[in-house]
């Protein structure tokens, strides 16, 4: 009996002694736990993830193409190398896989005061003020993974505008059918790629199209350069009710709201059904990501002065060294990649 006795002691010794070493264990594991938490925030936080360029000097370079996609990568280089190209700022391919490990809120924190920065370096640069009504600032966005794929997003430009600024560009410029023009552009480019207005397939309609077509018919018109500026205002409070009658919401005059929609849009794009149809053919894996490029605008249609184009280092049907391209007048970039006007 006594030696059972000692037996039930020593179990019960042994246990309490377990169950202290046990919850020391776990306190250790939970302070390792809070500190590996602390050490992540930390390094969120301090983590670059934006890159700026302009004025002949970048944060970027051409073998950081990883890191910044191609396009992302090449702007900086061009800078480098004294090509003159307009300010802007490149959002890394690492901020897409954050996006979708932590969600859009999170990271439009972490990336706020990053991105707010950079547009100040190129309002410097370009002297005006995203958002302002006197001496507005605007910008294209576009996406640019290291691999150039099909089933990205398209370009956003002429962003920054709203009905109070598109006057202040009109007395900056004289130039109302340019300032109204550019209007009409944002917001049909804007519904189409952020607002999700844009046909999934040929078949569907294109609203805004749609609205063009109108318009010009009752002008009497074909081209939509030949379109005055009564009718370009008039193209614009269109979009705006098919904006609000398709996603019951007005559509967003604030340049910041403006501006994380399109970021959030081009990481979105990265993960739309063409685009991960076209990864899995090629190989391409889901974890490079895409960056953001984030540029001042430069415009080509402000009158019969102004032109845009493309242009290519080598003959793309025969691959001959021979620097060639194509340029409309009085128009802007998507005109000639959408094959619009020719």
């Amino acid at each position: 009996m006594g030696i059972l006795n000692f037996a039930i002691s020593k179990l019960h010794f042994d246990l309490k002694f377990f169950l202290k070493k046990f919850s020391s264990l776990r306190n250790i594991l939970r302070f390792a736990s809070r500190k590996e938490k602390s050490l992540s925030k930390t390094l969120n936080m301090d983590k670059k993830r934006v890159y700026t360029f302009g004025n002949g000097q970048a944060e970027g370079k051409a073998d950081m193409r990883n890191l910044l996609g191609g396009k992302g990568a090449n702007l900086a280089e061009m800078n480098l190398i004294g090509v003159p190209v307009p300010p802007g700022f490149t959002i890394t391919t690492e901020v897409c896989t954050e996006y979708y490990e932590m969600g859009q809120e999170k990271v439009v924190a972490l990336l706020k005061q990053e991105v707010e920065n950079a547009i100040a370096h190129v309002e410097t640069l370009m002297r005006s003020k995203f958002g302002d009504v006197e001496n507005p600032l605007l910008v294209s966005v576009r996406s640019g993974a290291r691999a150039s794929m099909p089933g990205m997003m398209d370009t956003i430009l002429n962003l920054g505008l709203n009905d109070e600024v598109v006057e202040g560009l009109i007395r900056k410029t004289g130039n109302p059918r340019f300032a109204w023009d550019s209007y009409r552009r944002f917001v049909q480019m804007y519904g189409d790629v952020v607002l999700g207005m844009k046909p999934v397939n040929k078949e569907d309609v294109d609203p805004f199209e749609a609205i063009i077509e109108e318009v010009k018919h009752a002008k009497g018109v074909k081209l939509d350069n030949e379109l005055e500026v009564e009718d370009l205002k008039e193209l614009v409070k269109r979009f705006k009710a098919a904006v609000k009658q398709q996603t019951g919401k007005d559509f967003p005059t604030c340049a910041y709201e403006q501006l994380w929609g399109a970021v959030c849009a081009v990481f979105n794009s990265w993960m739309n059904e063409r685009a991960i149809l076209y990864r899995k053919m090629e190989g391409i894996p889901d974890e490079w990501g895409t960056a953001v490029s984030v540029q001042a605008m430069v415009f080509g249609n402000m009158g019969d002065t102004s032109a845009t184009g493309v242009c290519f280092s080598r003959d793309a049907a025969t691959g001959e060294d021979l620097f060639n391209g194509e340029y409309l007048i009085n128009a802007q970039g998507e005109d000639v990649v959408a094959g619009i006007r020719t």
